[in-house]
């Protein structure tokens, strides 16, 4: 990733075991049954600013009530339609992925972008401009949802960078190689 800053684009995932990042109709309440802020506080402190799509930008809305406390910088939402009400915690961007990523990451300043949403994720991936991943796998089987990668993602070669655990949450860091 060419960018001016010096934090790295982190595509950030929580998921179930047999590979759900999200449950039937897109639920993630059995996320935090597993995790807060402050199971790997090291990467909110990292972050500096979060991209993310406009279906996990609502998910994120219902569950409101459940919120960790995640502090991850200035948040950037892609969608092809801003909301008819604004919302002053978040930058709405009509832009293409590229600009949205360059802008948001550089936000971020010196710290990392964090990407957030299955979408949005799969076409950072897709178009090279995804660091690293990193992945916290959750003791839960969810037998359906919405898939790690959707289909059609090319395949992606990744360097494991490290595993750590806490409690019953493995966090798992790759690069992607390029």
């Amino acid at each position: 990733m060419s960018d001016t800053s010096t934090g790295k684009v982190v595509v950030n995932r929580v998921m179930s075991l047999d590979g759900f990042i999200a449950g039937p109709g897109h639920t993630m309440d059995w996320i935090f049954e597993h995790m807060t802020s402050a199971t790997f506080p090291e990467v909110m402190a990292a972050t500096g600013a979060m991209l993310i799509g406009r279906g996990t930008y609502e998910v994120g809305k219902r569950m409101s009530a459940e919120n960790t406390g995640y502090d991850g910088g200035a948040r950037f939402v892609l969608t092809h339609r801003p909301p008819d009400e604004p919302d002053p915690e978040v930058t709405f961007l009509t832009c293409d992925i590229e600009e949205a990523v360059a802008r948001a990451h550089r936000a971020a300043g010196d710290k990392n972008l964090e990407i957030l949403g299955a979408d949005v994720a799969a076409q950072c991936l897709q178009r090279g401009l995804v660091d690293e991943i990193l992945v916290y796998v959750l003791p839960v089987l969810l037998g359906e949802g919405v898939r790690f990668a959707p289909p059609g993602l090319h395949r992606i070669d990744l360097e494991p960078l490290g595993n750590v655990q806490s409690g019953g949450v493995t966090m798992l860091r790759f690069r992607v190689r390029t």
